[in-house]
């Protein structure tokens, strides 16, 4: 097996990546574009399909030529993605009919309100294990069959798809208008507001309370299967397209969390905490979603709890990009090392309300706590704090819903090179944090899943022996100061509440 390789596409909010993995699981090369971020309005995000569809072109070839490999080298390709981010297109032209609704934006609100005047915000919740809110891809559906001239009609008549973008870089691959195949992944599907958790199936009442027609929605397969073959365009021709999971689940699979109890957290454009509950579904209390935690095949789908943060390493980029605070984002540790605490800020970036476990689309961004001696170096460690508190807010939750409290944090993504704030997440949580040799988890567990359909992997087992620790942070704080500084947050918290009323955008 050592001469053949996985090919994972990971197609994320701010960039498509591929990667090619070798048999123990190591990088062997990859290529990336960012996507443009557009935001016609405040509250508004979205990507443009055909760039993201033309980005994943390019960095395929870019990983094969870095490793000076082909397709006959690669047993299988695994995707994984942004979850709740809408896209809708034309069955008959294969073109978008609008832009992609980032799992972001917020301008479905009123669609929200609308649906939970009937049952409140948990409505769907028993069937589906999410609240109505903005963030999944069902309400953004509904946005575009309301406000794109003819989209209606045309969504009657069965000529809209939807999918998730796993879907809409699936139907391109295996050929679009020839023959593409318009599936998607039980994790996916269990982000739309639209599949009942118990059947694996779209529920066809939710469907018509929303308005949004059968016909538009892909077909549900399980997370490691063969879809269908590339398509005579690429350069992965005839390579079986074998995986599929969102990109949390994927994370999650990637940082071998394949049994109950087990967790990880992802450090991203926002954080995502993923707890397996095994083959149990079971509905939080505390502000948590239930989700899919993966299927392999014909084997019982796994579940699990998730805590859902909006925006974390989001905020590090708002603070170079539109503040201009930094050049890069490895600069936010450096900066935040010329202070020695946050000086009595704190930083809460709702920028697109509160996620797990407050869900409440009225909050907004408040940076509280200023006085004369707060410089940059203070809001820098502030932002980093947020990113912590937030997570330790979702573990609060877990931990409750769970009754089995977490003893160490498996962590990944992009924000986990920062070491002052990974000893920060420690000290807050009071628990070891753990990262992985490999940090890039997301686009791993799309390997792993493709891996283990074509046989290139035995089993779960193999994968475990993956993984390997490259570092560990232990808490490194007094009690009663831990307890001080969450008593801060959860102040400033309230400080965001109430903020969105039909005059304020």
């Amino acid at each position: 097996m050592s001469d053949k390789y996985i090919f994972a596409i990971d197609q994320g909010t701010t960039s498509t990546r591929a990667i090619i993995f070798d048999h123990a699981g190591s990088i062997i090369s990859t290529g990336q574009l960012e996507h443009e971020q557009i935001f016609p309005r405040a509250g508004w995000v979205e990507h443009d399909p055909m760039e993201i569809w033309g980005n994943t072109r390019q960095v395929i070839g870019q990983a094969l030529s870095k490793a000076n490999l082909t397709r006959h080298d690669i047993e299988a390709v695994g995707i994984t993605n942004q979850r709740e981010t809408a896209v809708v297109w034309d069955r008959t032209t294969g073109l978008p009919v609008y832009n992609a609704i980032v799992w972001q934006d917020t301008r479905t609100q009123p669609i929200v309100d609308r649906l939970a005047a009937d049952g409140g915000g948990d409505r769907f919740k028993a069937t589906v294990g999410l609240p109505l809110a903005t963030y999944f891809s069902g309400t953004k559906i509904v946005w575009i069959l309301e406000n794109v001239e003819g989209a209606r009609e045309k969504a009657e008549r069965g000529d809209l798809m939807f999918g998730t973008t796993d879907t809409w870089v699936l139907w391109n691959l295996t050929g679009g208008l020839e023959g593409g195949v318009h599936a998607t992944d039980v994790t996916n599907a269990s982000r739309t507001l639209f599949m009942n958790l118990e059947t694996l199936e779209w529920d066809d009442e939710i469907l018509a309370a929303f308005g949004v027609p059968r016909s538009m929605l892909p077909e549900i397969r399980s997370s490691s299967e063969v879809y269908g073959t590339v398509n005579e365009h690429s350069l992965l021709r005839e390579v079986p397209i074998a995986g599929i999971l969102g990109d949390q689940q994927a994370a999650t699979f990637g940082q071998a969390a394949f049994d109950q109890g087990e967790a990880k957290n992802t450090y991203g454009t926002g954080n995502f905490l993923i707890f397996n509950t095994g083959t149990e579904i079971i509905h939080s209390k505390n502000g948590l979603l239930t989700t899919l935690g993966y299927k392999l095949g014909d084997a019982e789908p796994h579940y699990a709890l998730e805590g859902s943060i909006a925006v974390t390493g989001s905020l590090v980029q708002w603070l170079r990009d539109s503040l201009g605070m930094i050049s890069s984002a490895s600069e936010i540790e450096t900066l935040a090392r010329t202070v020695d605490d946050n000086g009595g800020a704190y930083f809460v970036p709702a920028f697109s309300g509160l996620f797990a476990p407050y869900w409440r689309a009225d909050a907004r961004g408040a940076l509280v706590g200023l006085t004369r001696f707060v410089n940059k170096g203070h809001i820098a460690r502030a932002a980093l704090e947020a990113i912590a508190f937030q997570t330790r807010e979702v573990i609060d939750a877990v931990n409750a819903d769970s009754g089995v409290p977490l003893t160490e944090l498996k962590v990944d993504g992009g924000a986990t090179g920062n070491n002052l704030l990974l000893q920060f997440q420690a000290d807050i949580l009071g628990v070891p944090v753990v990262r992985p040799v490999v940090a890039e988890t997301t686009a791993l567990g799309a390997a792993y899943a493709a891996g283990l359909a074509v046989g290139f992997w035995s089993g779960l087992g193999e994968l475990r022996a993956n993984w390997q620790e490259d570092a560990r942070w232990e808490p490194d704080m007094e009690v009663a100061e831990r307890e001080r500084l969450l008593r801060n947050w959860k102040k400033a918290v309230t400080k965001t509440l109430d903020w969105v009323d039909e005059d304020v955008l």
